[in-house]
């Protein structure tokens, strides 16, 4: 075993060679081998001048001269670039390193080739040095990239040996270089599941095709970017996390204690859900009154997004793990709320203002509505009623009226603690002092509530008496059993009781419209109040901050494919493309911001 470094060039690599053995090409077997073309070497299922693919990360674009490590991936004759080794190294370490990485990523990474970043001036046996190290890292193809001192040209080719200690090749083939950002491609999801632990090395899935390889191989080679420039390893690498890993103190202590504080919540939680589940909450009374209260809807949406939040279950896929970050994020926000608008209410003393407003604010209402039925009961817009069914009408919801008054001021002791509680609410969250606000204005309006109920069926049982006295005069009668209109004989007498009865409730129609219509305005513009509240709190528990805080600081890992912008296409060198991860929904972006890396 000997050091390899760039003075081992005057010495030979005869020593070196003999020391270790080379490693078997690749460790990642071809699941759907290409037959090679006519004139190709039996043993390659490649052919001769074909084009191959090389992936190279823009992280190592001014790295220096080193070892190319990544995966060849042979049914896309494409190779990914992961690192690059610097010198000096040993040959064995590398090997070492790189069977640590496949046993951990279940990815056959190997040398690929090498990599000459001429920032100095070029030595002359660098060039043969580098070519020579083909022969202890045998691999098929062995690539060469070289970087122009003091120029952006670039050259690349691809190299295939005849044996292990021969230098001569039999032939070249054209490489299309491809720069990606590693970073971005490792978190912006575009890979198929990662390989279960117990697959073999170099199992591939079914999806893992085309530009799914590139993402997938990088995305499960997180093993070979622990190291960074810090590390005193007998390996030195460059990537994505060479310069430093991406780490914060708080994100892993975090991570160390979720385990724990979620076990523990989660054990709560079932067993709030179990004793919401109790026999006794099903009960008619109970059950009924519990679907129609804004609170209990929420208390029970809350209940299951910190089921599902606090669940020891890993998320599945990448839309589960979003979905989760939602919901995290949207219930911290509503608990943020929650407790702003408690010591804001606490801080001024609102609480007990508004429990002094409320009964005023009632009398107030409770006097427009006695001031709109005595309007009813006389000329409403000079319109001619019936007195008769108009005294009755206004003189029963008069009633009703002065039954909520009575109601109200029973309750007045007690709204300032009431209130007090629903503003202790808030901890919960904005949303759940939002539905006890909704609450309270449907108990408050209640009556307006009886009013729309009585005047609505008053109006339809009219409708509903008027539309079968109509038939009667056609000679047609509804058809219970068969659910139709059929013809029937009715004697004299049927259409006497029937012409008086249609005309009494022809007179009456307009007075128990008039009502009808006044109090569906009223209920309506409670509704619309409600219906303002719920849109707010849909709209809370609903909308996803965490994937649009990504929208704006970390597009890319809301990525929805890729594309590929030309950096160079010269006769003579070797075509250069920039593979960038394209956002879903947004807008083309010009060519003018293309900058090449490095």
């Amino acid at each position: 075993m000997g050091l390899v470094s760039r003075g081992a060039a005057e010495a030979g690599l005869g020593a070196a060679s003999a020391a270790v053995r080379p490693g078997p090409p690749d460790a990642v077997p071809n699941p759907i081998p290409t037959p090679p073309a006519e004139g190709a070497d039996p043993g390659s299922s490649r052919g001769p001048g074909m084009v191959l693919k090389a992936f190279f990360p823009t992280c190592c674009a001014s790295a220096d001269s080193g070892l190319l490590v990544g995966r060849w991936v042979p049914e896309q004759s494409s190779a990914v670039v992961l690192a690059v080794v610097h010198f000096p190294f040993i040959p064995i370490q590398v090997k070492e390193l790189l069977a640590q990485v496949q046993q951990a990523s279940q990815v056959g990474v190997t040398v690929l080739g090498t990599w000459c970043h001429r920032r100095q001036e070029p030595e002359e046996s660098l060039g043969h040095f580098l070519e020579g190290l083909g022969a202890i890292f045998s691999h098929k193809p062995w690539f060469q990239l070289c970087r122009e001192r003091g120029s952006k040209s670039w050259s690349c080719k691809a190299t295939h040996w005849q044996g292990p200690t021969s230098h001569a090749a039999s032939g070249e083939d054209q490489v299309m270089l491809i720069f990606y950002d590693q970073r971005k491609v490792l978190l912006s999801q575009l890979h198929p599941p990662a390989v279960l632990p117990d697959c073999q090395a170099g199992d591939t899935t079914a999806s893992a095709g085309g530009l799914a390889a590139v993402f997938d191989t990088v995305a499960r080679s997180e093993a070979l970017f622990q190291s960074d420039r810090f590390d005193e390893g007998p390996v030195r690498l460059s990537h994505w996390q060479s310069e430093g890993m991406e780490a914060s103190i708080l994100v892993e202590l975090a991570k160390w204690a979720a385990g724990p504080v979620c076990l523990l919540l989660a054990c709560l939680l079932s067993l709030v859900s179990a004793a919401s589940a109790c026999r006794v909450f099903k009960l008619w009374p109970l059950s009924f009154i519990w679907s129609k209260l804004s609170t209990c809807e929420q208390l029970r949406h809350r209940l299951e997004q910190l089921t599902l939040i606090f669940s020891t279950r890993k998320a599945k896929n990448p839309a589960q793990l979003m979905r989760k970050a939602n919901m995290l994020v949207s219930v911290l926000l509503d608990v943020a709320l929650g407790l702003m608008l408690l010591s804001w209410l606490h801080r001024k003393d609102l609480i007990g203002q508004l429990a002094d407003a409320l009964i005023p604010v009632a009398d107030h209402v409770a006097e427009e509505l006695q001031h709109l039925l005595q309007w009813l009961m006389g000329a409403p817009a000079g319109l001619k009623m019936n007195r008769a069914l108009d005294q009755v009408l206004g003189r029963f919801f008069l009633y009703h009226i002065h039954l909520w008054i009575s109601y109200i001021h029973l309750m007045s002791p007690f709204i300032e603690r009431i209130l007090w509680h629903v503003g202790l609410s808030a901890c919960l969250g904005l949303t759940v002092a939002l539905s006890i606000l909704s609450d309270i204005i449907a108990l408050l309006t209640f009556h307006i509530y009886c009013f729309y109920v009585y005047g609505a069926r008053l109006y339809c049982l009219k409708i509903h008496g008027l539309s079968s006295l109509w038939r009667l005069f056609r000679g047609k009668k509804w058809n219970v059993l068969r659910q139709r209109v059929d013809s029937c004989s009715y004697d004299l007498d049927q259409l006497f009781i029937g012409t008086l009865l249609f005309t009494i409730l022809v007179f009456l129609l307009p007075t128990t419209a008039l009502y009808y219509l006044v109090f569906t305005l009223l209920r309506l513009l409670v509704v619309t109040v409600q219906g303002l509240i719920h849109l707010l709190v849909d709209l809370i528990n609903s909308l996803p901050l965490y994937s649009l805080g990504l929208r704006l600081c970390r597009p890319y890992r809301l990525a929805a494919g890729v594309k590929f912008r030309v950096l160079e296409h010269e006769t003579g060198r070797p075509l250069r493309l920039l593979m960038q991860v394209s956002i879903a929904c947004i807008l083309p972006c010009s060519s003018k911001g293309l900058r090449e890396p490095g």
